[in-house]
């Protein structure tokens, strides 16, 4: 019996991570009836992973009202495991996903919303908090979030900044006085989508805020305000904020929860892989199947089909990845450890057409990569 992974990622705008799974699941059977295939969605600390993670354990959502990126109140949700760990994707409460093209605002959006859901689970009694950083529509250093929690963030006159990561470059000290007491005490792993530090060229401004809403000038003041808080964080609580791997992530949240709080820093696709038992599914399987909406330099280097591909490359299980597109300056010789990367477009057509038709795309892509495979691996199936 030939065996399969099928872990892909969400193919954003168009397919869950577990419907995904389904279509190359589809198509491989359509290939090799006989094949045995394991559908593992996956996440990468992205939109999502909270609803992976709860899948893989067997977990419930709750639900609260939460603040968006603007302070309107919305309905949202956090993923409770049966080990009282709470899974929390930022993109919930404080998602770009959640604004309009015309209501972007990276310097004033907040993250307060993710910090009451942070807040709820604390009060739940949660042993753990797994925050999932992608998607975030904030650039305020997890200013927001500190402020949920019951921090105080003040100016020379002692006075609360207003909310967004705009107004950090007049902050003095943060308050911890009022802070809610078990944020200090429960661990906080933040499951991290990107490896960029919060400043310079690669950093939560400059290469993530215009996505935000920011045009020049507000980059270049996010950029300063960020370096101050990060600062002033470093002063007041012996932690480098500037400079630690992957503060960058959600507009500096990973380096804020890190600096203020100790939270830890965690590959997300690494922590999501190990959440659904991915090492596990790979004893005996022939080829691993994994997917994206769009393969660049970005997703094969820090993101979902790196991730499956470094495990199955310590398996020795050969992996191919699908995408919506492949970027231009993305090549196989690049990524050698890739058994390949195909795009599911098969002819030329309009993005639209492309996320609409995306189910049936990549099902053909899975059975054309299958049959391709089984021509090698016949003996076996």
């Amino acid at each position: 019996m030939w065996k399969l992974i099928a872990a892909p990622n969400a193919l954003k705008g168009s397919l869950s991570p577990f419907a995904a799974a389904a279509a190359i699941a589809s198509g491989a059977r359509r290939a090799v009836p006989s094949i045995e295939v394991t559908e593992l969605g996956i996440a990468d600390g992205g939109d999502g992973t909270a609803e992976v993670i709860c899948r893989a354990r067997g977990g419930s959502f709750r639900e609260i009202t939460a603040l968006d990126p603007l302070g309107r109140a919305r309905m949202g949700r956090y993923a409770w495991l049966d080990d009282e760990t709470a899974v929390i994707d930022v993109a919930t409460a404080s998602g770009l996903a959640l604004l309009q093209p015309t209501e972007r605002n990276a310097l004033g959006a907040t993250s307060y919303g993710t910090g009451e859901l942070i807040r709820a689970a604390l009060e739940a009694s949660a042993k753990r908090i797994v925050l999932g950083v992608g998607g975030s529509a904030t650039v305020d250093g997890g200013s927001g979030i500190l402020e949920a929690l019951g921090a105080r963030l003040l100016d020379a006159d002692g006075k609360p900044l207003p909310r967004g990561g705009g107004a950090l470059g007049r902050l003095a000290r943060i308050d911890l006085s009022g802070l809610t007491p078990r944020a200090r005490e429960v661990p906080i792993d933040i499951a991290c989508d990107v490896d960029s530090t919060l400043l310079g060229e690669h950093g939560a401004a400059r290469l993530f805020g215009p996505q935000k809403g920011a045009d020049g000038a507000a980059v270049e003041t996010l950029e300063s305000a960020l370096a101050h808080f990060a600062t002033v964080v470093t002063r007041d609580f012996g932690r480098d904020a500037a400079s630690v791997t992957s503060g960058g992530a959600a507009g500096g949240i990973a380096a804020g929860l890190f600096g203020v709080l100790g939270a830890r820093l965690l590959p997300g696709v690494d922590l999501v892989l190990d959440a659904v038992g991915f090492d596990g599914a790979l004893t005996g399987a022939s080829l691993c199947i994994t997917a994206e909406g769009l393969l660049d330099r970005q997703s094969l280097r820090n993101k979902g089909p790196f991730g499956v591909d470094k495990r199955g490359a310590a398996r020795g299980v050969p992996v191919v990845a699908l995408g919506g597109g492949i970027a231009s300056d993305v090549s196989d010789a690049n990524f050698p450890a890739f058994a390949g990367m195909f795009s599911i477009c098969s002819r030329p057509m309009s993005l639209e057409q492309a996320m609409r038709d995306a189910a049936p795309l990549l099902e053909a892509a899975a059975e054309r990569v299958v049959r391709l495979f089984s021509v090698k691996h016949r003996h076996k199936v």
